[in-house]
């Protein structure tokens, strides 16, 4: 089982993998896999229409859900999301050192549906910086701070059995 510190070290390093701007986003599962997505691999995925609150105005954007991503490393869903790993923890880190955790059970459909997604398009073009390539997206937040702009990295953790 990992510790604490290891599961910071693990945070660490994936913010360092991925630069300002990166074409990429790099994932990791629980049993360390390893994959990294590029923006063709992501468009390839199946998209779906958002409006996001972008510079004081709404944007149409079409985004991927989380939990397809995160399927690409071996992540539980459906009802396989049970026992411990309703306790699993995403963590999505951004280019600016910015990094948002999330439940792994709000990535899913079945317990939360399709409410938290990643952007790659909006306005009919791919994202492009402040906010892109890639931002995430948590759709039903009353203020978008958890919606991380420029995301690098994708990460499954475990957290450590506290009894």
């Amino acid at each position: 089982m990992r510790t604490w510190p290891a599961l910071a070290a693990a945070a660490a390093g994936l913010l360092v993998a991925g630069g300002a701007g990166a074409q990429s986003i790099a994932l990791s599962g629980l049993a360390g896999e390893k994959v990294t997505l590029g923006a063709a691999d992501i468009a390839a995925l199946p998209h779906q229409a958002v409006t996001l609150p972008l510079e004081g105005k709404s944007e149409a954007c079409d985004a991927v859900p989380l939990g397809a991503i995160l399927a690409k490393v071996g992540a539980p869903q459906g009802k396989a999301l049970r026992g411990p790993e309703l306790a699993d923890v995403v963590v999505v880190a951004a280019a600016d050192g910015y990094r948002v955790a999330l439940a792994l059970a709000e990535t899913d459909p079945l317990m939360n549906g399709d409410k938290v997604l990643l952007a790659d398009r909006c306005g009919g073009a791919a994202m492009a910086p402040p906010e892109g390539p890639f931002r995430l997206v948590v759709l039903g937040d009353r203020r978008p701070a958890r919606s991380a702009r420029q995301v690098t990295s994708i990460a499954l953790l475990r957290l450590p059995d506290q009894r």
